[in-house]
C-alpha cells in the first residue's frame, strides 16, 4: 500500500531556486517553474512523497532545456 504525504506551499511569486553544478551557481526567483507538478497557476509548490521511499512521486524531471530557460535570464 502506497503511503503519501501531499505537500502543498503557496510561493506568490516568492519562488527561489538555485543550482551549484560545480562550476557555476545560479539563481533563480519569481513564479513556480511550469514544470513543477501539478496544475499550481505559478503560485503553488505541490509535491507527493512516498512516505516509505522518501522519494516525490509525481516528480518528472525537466529538460536540459527546461532548466536553462528557467536560468537564462537570471544568470
Amino acid at each position: 500500500m502506497l503511503r503519501v504525504i501531499k505537500i502543498v506551499a503557496k510561493c506568490s511569486d516568492q519562488f527561489i531556486a538555485t543550482m551549484d553544478d560545480g562550476l557555476e551557481k545560479l539563481r533563480y526567483e519569481g513564479y513556480v517553474p511550469r514544470f513543477f507538478p501539478g496544475q499550481h497557476y505559478g503560485d503553488y509548490v505541490m509535491l507527493d512523497i512516498d512516505i516509505d521511499s522518501g522519494k516525490i512521486i509525481n516528480w518528472k524531471a525537466p529538460t536540459k532545456a527546461q532548466i536553462a530557460d528557467l536560468f537564462e535570464d537570471e544568470g
